[in-house]
């Protein structure tokens, strides 16, 4: 494709749709994965893709044979492997209504915040969870329903050394201690150093599936850690987990698609930016690839259709055609013989011989594929006007009888039969029509057989069947 018409195709309404719902797939993916910790395999993917595209911009034929026959294995590996960070993508695009504000009771956050770092002075672990848009449900296990409304008291006796519950997390959810003593997915990714304990990593993996915020306190360090997105924030006071929690609610109860400003937008730009980029030069690049105009030769098969009930094809006609066809790329992709075909219209046909003329009326082609040249380019045919006579029916024998013995004679019941058939004379009229083989070194007396009839397909029974008949071989011993 040359320049002119990779820009004309670019500035269309198509394209622009294309190219938006792909930055919009892209940048929901680097989202994703950048809170998951999977960028490792997703390099390996971009890597190979880039490959791809290069060997087909390239026309490298062995690169594009390998990746044309291993791509529906690799799609299902893909599959597989990023399942987790697929569904994230889906979850995220379909989240697009306004959440409900949650019940928030005044002092809550404070009560929290000072809660906390009372915990840490003392050494004692805690894990809290405050759940965002996405359901944190799935992803927790064990633990004991709570519904309680906040208090000092109750926090220090949740994490307190003896309680039966300290080890896991508490859950906080409209204004309610909903839940205690609950397990969280463990990271599998290796954001966090071996150096953090469990409550860490198990945050880390909440903080990787879902939009959850959670507060870790560490028992060793005394120190408080926010994680949420994928990613850990030290806080120094009260005052940075108070700012964390009140920043959570207000972005899980805003719409999940929000048109940000003033600093955020120019973010949000360049985050968009490298996802439109690559949006674009995949479309270029699939664009140019599929464009490019090929030639390429089918063999397809010929049908002929004859209306009339009084004519008929006789003698050798042929049955496939090569047709040379040129047209771009993705017009051929999936494209095999059986989808084409040449037609012959013979319902105007005379009786006689007749040459054909094969042009591009007479193939169904794919769309902007062209037809160059057909081989044979016109076929010669002979129709014959049919007639009703009555044809012999001949015993059609096989091989020999036992020795010392020999045929006194055949009959054959009935001898003749009603049929039409051309009306060409000479040589090619045929005159009589056989049974079906009948095999002599099986027969050793006088047999009775009965036998269907086998006529050519140009000659067709009267009755709308042939009969079939009785023979009868009458055998004597040589003299």
């Amino acid at each position: 494709m040359n320049s002119v018409v990779i820009i004309k195709a670019l500035f269309t309404w198509r394209a622009a749709v294309d190219i938006l719902l792909i930055t919009a797939g892209l940048f929901f993916l680097y989202r994703t994965l950048l809170r998951l910790g999977t960028w490792a395999i997703f390099t390996g993917v971009l890597l190979a893709t880039a490959v791809f595209f290069a060997a087909n911009f390239l026309d490298l034929k062995g690169i594009e044979w390998i990746y044309t026959n291993l791509s529906h294995v690799a799609l299902i590996a893909l599959i597989v492997i990023f399942q987790p960070e697929l569904r994230k993508i889906f979850e995220r695009a379909a989240s697009v209504t306004r959440q409900e504000i949650q019940q928030k009771e005044d002092g809550l956050v404070s009560l929290v915040a000072q809660s906390l770092f009372k915990l840490a002075e003392q050494r004692r672990g805690a894990i809290v969870v405050f759940p965002g848009r996405e359901s944190v449900s799935e992803w927790l296990s064990g633990g004991f329903k709570l519904d309680a409304k906040p208090s000092l008291p109750l926090i220090m006796s949740i994490f307190d050394p003896n309680s039966p519950g300290h080890d896991g997390a508490l859950v906080v959810h409209n204004g309610l201690f909903t839940r205690f003593g609950v397990r969280l997915p463990v990271s599998e990714s290796q954001r966090l150093a071996e150096a953090y304990g469990t409550r860490h990593h198990a945050a880390m993996g909440l903080a990787e599936r879902t939009d959850a915020l959670t507060v870790v306190v560490s028992e060793e360090r005394g120190q408080v850690s926010v994680f949420r997105d994928g990613q850990i924030t030290p806080a120094s006071d009260p005052a940075a987990i108070e700012a964390a929690i009140l920043s959570h609610w207000r972005e899980t109860a805003a719409p999940a698609i929000e048109i940000p400003t003033g600093r955020r937008w120019w973010a949000a730009v360049l985050q968009l930016l490298p996802s439109f980029i690559v949006a674009a030069l995949f479309w270029l690049s699939l664009t140019v690839s599929q464009g490019e105009l090929l030639e390429k030769v089918f063999t397809v098969p010929v049908e002929y259709s004859l209306t009339s009930p009084d004519l008929v094809l006789v003698g050798d006609k042929d049955n496939e055609i090569r047709l040379h066809l040129a047209g771009p790329r993705a017009s051929f992709d999936g494209l095999s013989p059986a989808q084409l075909s040449v037609k012959i219209d013979l319902s105007n046909a005379v009786p006689g011989k007749q040459s054909f003329l094969i042009t591009d009326e007479n193939v169904r082609l794919p769309k902007n594929v062209t037809l160059l040249d057909v081989a044979p380019s016109s076929l010669e045919l002979t129709l014959a006007e049919i007639v009703k006579r009555e044809i012999a029916i001949n015993a059609q024998l096989v091989g020999r009888l036992p020795a010392k013995l020999e045929i006194a004679a055949v009959v054959v019941t009935p001898n003749r039969v009603q049929a039409f058939l051309p009306a060409t004379g000479g040589k090619d009229q045929v005159s009589s029509i056989t049974t079906t083989p009948i095999y002599l070194e099986n027969i050793r007396e006088t047999t009775t057989l009965f036998c269907k009839t086998i006529a050519p397909p140009a000659v067709q029974p009267v009755d709308k069947r042939w009969p079939d008949v009785e023979v009868t071989i009458d055998v004597r011993h040589k003299k």
